[in-house]
């Protein structure tokens, strides 16, 4: 293994396999251009075969999860089946420490790609690719469903967990009030910034949702009939036409005065964009760079690193979706003309595959003390003015 490379390479449309073509799908590729097995065909398994996962986030996740442990194994001429000497980390454990400890990721993250690494060492295992499982499983107390690698014991509600993951600690959401909002806005000189902001902080589309978020969507409201100022519109959005976690529909609701900025940005700023593509390729979306191509997730990263020291606080594309939320969520709770369930309202809205993960706004919302509840209140009422109106397009 020793003075290996390995590449992470995500396939165009040409790899088709069976008339079903697979583009997007991660290939972890050797120095010699060989794929390195096991672990491709495992992603093939898990991924490809099975036919149930087929969000592009998810593959790509996979894949990176799979590099960044292969990777760090080569780099360290460690042999994943190995079996660890006494008093030593196996590898497993010893990427885990080294991601802690060098790269200094959240316990989430690595807990995320562990997840990964160990569904493939689970996989080897009953493929024989090894004698032994190198971590044990602990039995663990829990109020909240199984999730991904538990196994549940419904007579005491335990689950069964890898001993390698890391404890985590409850993480405090981060919101934005009105005046953080406003100064973030004030501070993107970039129009095309500033719309994104925008349509993220109004709508709850997380950052990849915007980023692919189509110009075919779009429209002028001026000259729908139906449509009066201060109502919001409802869009439906498919997979099949930008990038959504897990692949669900959903529809959200953007207030008319936003659709009318969009329609304005699309017939007036962004063909100027388009026009210094060099390929001179189409593109479905909405939101272009400067070069005319699609924005990538580090250049969302990047954006956002520099607006925080601009304004002097934290600012994250996850904040404004958890504003948005928290903001909704309270103007509906308040509200005495909304017909429905608040938190099933902004579930749908967020594209939440539970009601539990929607509830946590509304224990953010109940945590909040006196005087702050209500300077959220205020907030909210200033943010979400326009009229709770819903017209299906």
């Amino acid at each position: 293994m020793r003075g290996q490379a390995l590449r992470l390479v995500l396939a165009d449309k040409n790899l088709v396999v069976q008339g079903r073509c697979f583009e997007g799908f991660p290939l972890l590729i050797n120095d010699d251009g060989g794929e390195l097995q096991p672990a491709q065909d495992w992603l093939w398994d898990v991924l490809g075969k099975s036919g149930r996962i087929s969000s592009l986030l998810t593959w790509e996740s996979y894949g990176r999860a799979m590099y960044d442990f292969f990777s760090f194994l080569l780099a360290n001429d460690y042999d994943w089946r190995q079996s660890p000497l006494p008093g030593m980390p196996s590898p497993i454990m010893a990427w885990r420490d080294w991601s802690r400890g060098t790269l200094k990721l959240q316990a989430s993250t690595i807990n995320q790609r562990l997840r990964v690494v160990v569904r493939f060492y689970e996989w080897a295992f009953k493929k024989g690719f090894i004698d032994k499982l190198p971590f044990d499983f602990v039995q663990i107390q829990t109020s909240r469903q199984p999730g991904f690698l538990a196994h549940v014991d419904t007579s005491n509600s335990t689950i069964s967990s890898p001993e390698v993951l890391l404890k985590q600690t409850q993480q405090t959401i981060r919101i934005l009030t009105k005046e953080q909002i406003v100064v973030c806005h004030q501070a993107l000189s970039n129009r095309t910034h500033q719309l994104m902001f925008e349509l993220m902080v109004r709508t709850g589309l997380r950052q990849v949702e915007c980023r692919t978020f189509p110009d075919s969507y779009v429209f002028d409201p001026e000259r729908r009939k139906d449509l009066t100022p201060g109502q919001k519109l409802r869009l439906y959005l498919d997979p099949k036409d930008m990038d959504i976690k897990n692949s669900k529909p959903r529809d959200i609701d953007i207030p008319y005065d936003l659709m009318e900025k969009l329609w304005d940005y699309s017939v007036r700023r962004r063909q100027g964009r388009a026009n210094n593509n060099t390929d001179a390729k189409e593109l479905p979306n909405l939101f272009l760079t400067e070069g005319g191509t699609p924005y990538q997730k580090d250049a969302i990263t990047s954006l956002f690193r520099v607006l925080s020291r601009r304004v002097g606080f934290r600012v994250t594309a996850h904040m404004l979706r958890h504003s948005y939320a928290t903001f909704l969520l309270w103007s509906l709770r308040k509200s005495t003309t909304f017909e429905g369930e608040p938190l099933l309202y902004v579930r749908d809205r967020m594209g939440h595959a539970n009601v539990s993960t929607t509830t946590i706004y509304l224990h953010l919302i109940n945590s909040l003390e006196g005087q702050l509840v209500l300077a959220h209140e205020d907030e909210i009422d200033q943010l979400f003015a326009q009229a709770l109106e819903v017209r299906s397009l």
